[in-house]
């Protein structure tokens, strides 16, 4: 829908200015004489020519730190229009702040916050639109938030651990092809040229080695190509159902890194489902919920069929045993909590507790994988100047020659 800029008097006299998304001017005029605003302009709002570089996404930390202010300016009792109006304007991501500005005219217009934050999926997910619809029902919305805070820094913290035993290999194998890269393109050309001008036959190894670097822009192509073409071709695949499943169970059995991804993702499903019961969220609906939030097909895929086999009237913990991929920590204290009536608390402990488990698994890539790759680099480019100067302990022959 169009954006128009308006401008219009208060009752008070007042000059007032804003933006209103509306299918038309005199929807927008109506909705400012509802305000008691006599409109005085109102015009579409001009597109800009640097549009296209609007970052039109909202991060992890934006969304955790506007929630837990969300939440301390509606302790402080301020109506839930004006908490938005003060959030917004604050706001440094432009996107964010529209999407804000947004949502505080649906709401003064009688939509319900849920509802209108509900428009905005890329957002806000069905997890944060569930608690906020929970608490507006039970009227603690500002405790919902202050939950939904804590559990929003807990996942972008659970991300970020997760993001971080990913970056050190990947700064090893990319110093490692530079490395490589710089010595086959400026080095060993410089050797080549001192061999071919002394007329001596060259050792299998160092031939081998030359050929490769005078080759070496053709085979880069060829692996930036296959690099590039494997990327697109993978994320293609995980565009269909079938395919996300089997790549994400691939990730799953991959060594170590797969356990860390196990742990990373049972740890969101236990937080986001103790959030949920303890938001009053219906249990079959925090169970899909939990499943979409877990990040992984496979894990979401055992949720659909623990909902389905609750649904008819079974408890939690056993369809969770028979699909294999929970782990027993996990059975066992959401039994204990349905038992005892405290299944919330269960929950939150099992998070903890994986979560402190993607805590000691990340330390340990650190230190199982900075030795090896460590080894790793030193034998590839030891081999190179193995082969390249193994013509040198031949020098006497020759300079002798020559």
């Amino acid at each position: 829908m169009p954006i128009f800029e308006w401008q219009g008097k208060s009752v008070t006299g007042e000059v007032r200015k804003g933006a209103l998304e509306a299918p038309n001017s005199q929807l927008v005029e109506v909705y400012l004489r509802r305000l008691n605003i006599i409109p005085i302009k109102i015009q579409p709002k001009k597109k800009s020519a640097f549009r296209i570089f609007t970052r039109k996404s909202v991060s992890d930390k934006d969304l955790a730190t506007f929630t837990r202010q969300f939440a301390v300016i509606l302790e402080g009792g301020l109506p839930i229009v004006k908490s938005l109006e003060i959030l917004a304007e604050q706001q440094r991501n432009p996107y964010f702040k529209k999407v804000l500005h947004d949502i505080k005219l649906k709401v003064e217009m009688g939509s319900s916050l849920s509802d209108a934050l509900a428009e905005y999926p890329k957002v806000f997910d069905n997890l944060y639109i569930q608690m906020i619809r929970s608490g507006e029902s039970s009227g603690n919305l500002d405790i919902v938030l202050k939950r939904l805070a804590a559990h929003l820094e807990r996942i972008m913290s659970l991300k970020g651990k997760v993001k971080h035993a990913m970056v050190y290999p990947s700064v090893i194998i990319i110093v490692t092809i530079v490395v490589i890269s710089i010595i086959m393109l400026f080095v060993i050309p410089k050797f080549a040229e001192i061999y071919e001008s002394a007329g001596h036959t060259l050792p299998l190894p160092t031939q081998i080695l030359i050929n490769i670097s005078r080759n070496f822009w053709k085979i880069l192509l060829v692996f930036i190509i296959l690099l590039v073409g494997s990327i697109v071709g993978i994320k293609y695949y995980r565009t269909k159902e079938k395919g996300k499943y089997n790549t994400d169970k691939i990730l799953l059995h991959l060594p170590i890194l797969g356990e860390l991804f196990h742990k990373a993702a049972v740890a969101r499903i236990a937080r986001t489902l103790a959030n949920l019961v303890g938001g009053g969220v219906p249990l079959l609906q925090a169970l899909t919920i939990a499943g979409e939030t877990s990040g992984n097909k496979v894990l979401e895929k055992a949720m659909e069929e623990v909902k389905i086999n609750v649904s008819a009237g079974q408890s939690i913990a056993d369809p969770m045993f028979y699909t294999g991929v929970f782990p027993y920590l996990l059975v066992e204290m959401v039994r204990v909590g349905e038992l005892t009536g405290k299944l919330e608390d269960m929950l939150n402990r099992v998070a903890d507790f994986f979560e402190e488990e993607v805590d000691r698994t990340v330390n340990t890539l650190s230190t199982l994988i900075e030795p090896i790759l460590i080894v790793i680099l030193g034998i590839v480019v030891g081999s190179i100047l193995v082969a390249l100067y193994l013509p040198i302990f031949k020098l006497g022959e020759v300079i002798g020659r020559a």
